[in-house]
This record gives structure tokens, sequence and C-alpha cells, in this order.
């Protein structure tokens, strides 16, 4: 698994507080590597780890079947280990968030404690679809997409022609890589993928919400205009676990992207009371 390190202050010294940053299904770190730098800036005490998730980016060979949720879980935390990072933050989106508190629910007594799990637009249990680009047709509709490609250009085409947004086709092709004959191919695995994402939809977290383990605080951030339907059942059933639901007006789905000044701006309270609660590293 391949991570990186994003932090605004001296790059000689180590930030004292660590964040994970996980990207969602189909993506990569550098999704967030933007995001991650606002968040440094405003927060030059914080360090962000981001991590490109197996079968993407450059961790896509190598990671052996099951490709589940708990096995990407696994996977970030043998990173840290490696790394000799103790994060009290874990910030997720779409897939990454069920990354991030799978982490907890499975491996909570590898993590330090306090530790805060930011789950960005995705629901603890069931993920259902209002419109727009569905990952569960992408990855279907990618599967049986003919390779390589001779430009971008022809992806577009063939995305925008069955029916995905133009927006989505153009960020799909930010997956592709070239080939050593200037073709072009994924730079992931879509059969890991497609196991990793079938973990996702059939993963029920709704016991880790409704009794998270001691220590462990768990905020939802909600995209008001979210492909995701976000029932009014569920936001009380998360609020009565004690857990809080944040509204990010002005964003689709992709909320690093479309609101990223209002995405900080409701995480940095969480930021700076943790930083407040951790004694300074020695």
């Amino acid at each position: 698994m391949q991570g990186a390190l994003v932090q605004f202050s001296d790059a000689s010294q180590r930030a004292p507080y660590t964040a994970v940053l996980l990207h969602g299904i189909l993506g990569s770190k550098r999704n967030l590597v933007s995001f991650a730098r606002r968040l440094a800036v405003a927060h030059p005490a914080w360090q962000f780890l981001l991590v490109d998730l197996r079968c993407h980016g450059g961790s896509a060979k190598g990671a052996e079947g099951p490709h589940t949720l708990t096995a990407a879980a696994g996977d970030v935390l043998r990173l840290l280990q490696r790394l000799k990072l103790f994060p009290h933050a874990l910030i997720g989106h779409s897939f990454g968030g069920k990354v991030a508190m799978e982490m907890v629910f499975v491996f909570g007594r590898r993590l330090p404690r306090p530790v805060q799990v930011w789950v960005l637009d995705t629901v603890p249990g069931d993920v259902y679809a209002d419109g727009g680009d569905h990952p569960r047709d992408v990855i279907n509709f990618v599967s049986s997409l003919a390779m390589p490609l001779s430009n971008r250009k022809q992806l577009v085409d063939t995305l925008t022609g069955a029916g995905f947004t133009q927006a989505g086709a153009q960020w799909m092709t930010t997956n592709l890589v070239p080939r050593s004959d200037g073709m072009l191919e994924w730079g992931f695995r879509i059969e890991g993928i497609a196991e990793m994402y079938r973990s996702y939809e059939a993963t029920d977290l709704w016991p880790l919400v409704e009794k998270p383990p001691k220590g462990a605080l768990i905020d939802f951030v909600r995209a008001e205009r979210s492909a995701f339907r976000w029932s009014f059942v569920d936001q009380e059933r998360m609020q009565a676990s004690g857990a809080r639901v944040h509204l990010l007006r002005d964003s689709s789905h992709w909320v690093h992207i479309d609101n990223p000044a209002g995405l900080v701006d409701i995480l940095s309270p969480s930021l700076h009371r943790l930083a407040g609660q951790m004694p300074e590293s020695g």
C-alpha cells in the first residue's frame, strides 16, 4: 500500500498530530491532495496521510484477495504501523468513510484514544442512490469495456454515450495511465474494485455507531445534493446514538471538491479540540 504525508509546517519537523484521509471507490489519494493541503494550511500542527487503497492507484498491484472492507482497513493499519504513525483522526469519503469505521470496529484496540472518525457522505448500512453516476453502474460498465484506449476523449464519448454524466466521464479519465506503446489502460484493478464495492454495500456498521468503543467519536457529513439517500430515520438513529450529522451546503457527493472551504469549517473544531486534548510529542 502506498501513502503520502501532507503538512504545511517545516517539512524537517514531523507535525505532532496525524490524520488519515481515505478516498472513495474508483478514486486515489490524488483526489484528496488539494483538500489535504487546505487542511494542513488551516492546521499546521497536523499532518495528513493520504493512501491509495488496495486495487487503486499506486496500490493497484500486490494485494491478495479477498478484497473486502475489512482487508482494506487492515492494509491501512499495517501502513500506519510501518510508518510508526498513531492517528487520532480518520477522515473517509464515501467508500473510505466505511473503511474508517471498519478500522475502529474491527481493529479498534490498535488505535489510540481519543480517535475521531469523520464519515463524508455515506451511511453505516444500506446505500441507496437517487440518480447520478452510481458506482455500481460505473463498475459494471467499466468491467465490460474493451481496453486499451487510444485517447481520453474515447472514454468520455463511450461513457456519456452510455448515459453517464459528462462530469463523471471526465473524472474517470484521471484513472487512465499510459502504456509503453502510448495506449491508455486503467490504473486500477477493476475485478478487485468490484469485489470491494460488493463488500461496501453488504457491510453493516450500525453496531459501531450505536455502541462505539470508549474514546471513539463518529461524525457524519451529509452533502446537500448527495446522490445517496439520507433518510430521516437514519439521521435520527445516528443522533440518538451520539453521532453528529453535519449538513454541507452547496455540495454534491464530491464534498472535498464542491465546497472544500465549507468542509474545512465543519472539520476544524474537532481538529482543534483533539490537538488541545493530546499531549505534545516529545
